[in-house]
């Protein structure tokens, strides 16, 4: 069967049995990945498999395999690739939120920005938080924190719960090892740092858009403070409840964010500077091993628990408890992550790769408007903001390569990003999340929060193209 049937095909399974059948986006990204393999032709299987450069024995097994024997083995490279990734940062993030580290780096923005620019603070430290900890515990931590301040500010109260999520949904679309833009690292084949990089810029400018739009909603449709009757918030208040000197240092707070950065800048950078072959230009031993990602996130996690055991309180519960929680959170997203990796993999076994490379044959810069649309559709279709960016990176992987692009795949990568901000609606829990906890109405939540995610991922689009046409680091 020609690929381009069987792309769309295989899609349609994702989103139809996310949102037809309400099936789990694990279950859904599985039947797609078994229905893509099956529907490949052994022609097109052979050639991806010789493209592969396999051994003649390991060709041989390879193409006498079945159906769920590849999506098994794609599934368990790619578990490999991300499992101690997502597990990891889902420690940094619970260790980050407990300890109260996570509450010292905003109230140390809030008081750097001055009370009447606290929306600055909220946005600048969701963007932080958002890199190392999801979306909704950011959410959960902050809001509190904006509700009490509106308690003094009611004219300010949307602008307050807007700048929250205006920071903490961009980096967790665009900054690694988030694990949408972690999985787009490796279908994409763009180093970390440099999608990290790239994140951070856009992902900032498209948050400072997103700000400018919520201080023009607060103006047009002004939210009153209403009271909020949940359990999450009410324990969260309590969280907060800290007094400052309770709280760790913003340099320790900061730690576990920054050392995995550095570490893996570090080794990236000097990887980019060493000459062709090796040679004295490779690494140190030492470099090598705490600059690989894994490693550094690794230690990142360690210096997490370090953060939390040093300020730890009598009643707080003890690390046992608290690490069972943050990989129980990982684990579902791991299996997301792997199960898109398979979909992925067996998509470019359909021989998809040479057919779109063929009809994106001269588009250049186009593609990544045709990027963020696929990726927009998959987001309003089913919801999850992850599962669009891994479907469409999936697909589009093929295409990733500077001479295909005409410029760096990072921009591919970031464009995907960008196209999983619309359109949030009734499918997406992220909505309910902050519908439920700031007491906004459906119609309230579509004007103000789905109306500024749409524009952010529109103005980070605008600033892609522009940096794909002007600086397209063709060489680097």
């Amino acid at each position: 069967m020609d690929p381009l049937v069987i792309l769309p095909i295989g899609m349609a399974v994702v989103a139809g049995g996310i949102l037809l059948l309400r099936l789990h986006a694990f279950l859904a990204l599985i039947a797609g990945a078994l229905v893509v393999g099956w529907l490949g032709s052994a022609r097109a299987l052979e050639a991806w498999a010789v493209e592969q450069e396999l051994e003649p024995e390991a060709l041989k097994g390879f193409l006498e395999s079945s159906v769920i024997e590849r999506v098994t083995q794609a599934f368990g490279e790619s578990c490999g690739k991300y499992g101690i990734l997502i597990a990891m940062a889902s420690l940094i993030g619970m260790c980050l939120l407990e300890s109260g580290g996570a509450e010292r780096i905003v109230r140390s923005l809030m008081g750097f920005f001055g009370e009447r620019k606290t929306h600055i603070a909220f946005t600048s430290g969701g963007f932080l938080l958002g890199i190392p900890v999801f979306f909704d515990t950011v959410f959960y931590l902050m809001v509190p924190l904006a509700r009490t301040l509106a308690l003094r500010q009611p004219r300010r109260h949307l602008l307050l719960i807007l700048s929250v999520s205006a920071g903490a949904t961009m980096s967790h679309s665009l900054v690694p090892p988030t694990p949408g833009p972690l999985y787009m690292v490796e279908v994409l084949e763009v180093r970390m740092t440099t999608l990290m990089l790239g994140g951070l810029l856009v992902g900032g400018i498209a948050a400072a858009s997103g700000l400018c739009f919520a201080h023009l909603a607060n103006r047009w449709w002004p939210l009153p403070l209403r009271p909020v009757g949940s359990g999450t918030l009410e324990r969260l208040h309590a969280q907060a409840g800290r007094s400052p000197e309770e709280l760790p240092p913003l340099g320790f707070s900061l730690l576990p964010i920054v050392l995995p950065v550095v570490l893996i800048a570090l080794l990236s950078l000097f990887a980019s500077s060493r000459p062709p072959g090796g040679g004295e230009g490779s690494p140190p031993a030492f470099l090598a091993l705490v600059g690989d990602r894994n490693m550094a996130l690794i230690l990142g996690a360690v210096a997490g628990i370090g953060l939390y055991l040093f300020s730890r309180r009598s009643g707080d519960p003890p690390l046992a408890d608290l690490v069972p929680r943050a990989l129980g959170t990982a684990t579902v997203i791991v299996f997301i992550t792997s199960a898109g990796g398979a979909f992925g993999v067996l998509l470019g076994q359909s021989g998809i790769g040479p057919r779109l490379g063929a009809l994106a044959e001269g588009t250049t810069v186009w593609i990544l408007p045709l990027a963020f649309v696929l990726t927009a559709l998959v987001r309003t279709a089913q919801g999850s903001a992850t599962v669009a960016m891994i479907t469409a990176a999936a697909v589009l992987a093929p295409l990733a390569t500077a001479d295909r692009l005409g410029f760096h795949p990072v921009y591919l990568a970031l464009a995907i990003g960008c196209g999983s901000k619309p359109y949030s609606w009734m499918n997406d829990s992220g909505f309910w999340i902050v519908s439920r906890m700031t007491g906004m109405t459906e119609k309230e939540m579509l004007r103000s929060w789905s109306l500024m995610l749409a524009l952010m991922g529109l103005s980070g689009l605008l600033v892609v193209m522009i940096g794909a046409r002007y600086l397209p680091l063709t060489g680097s």
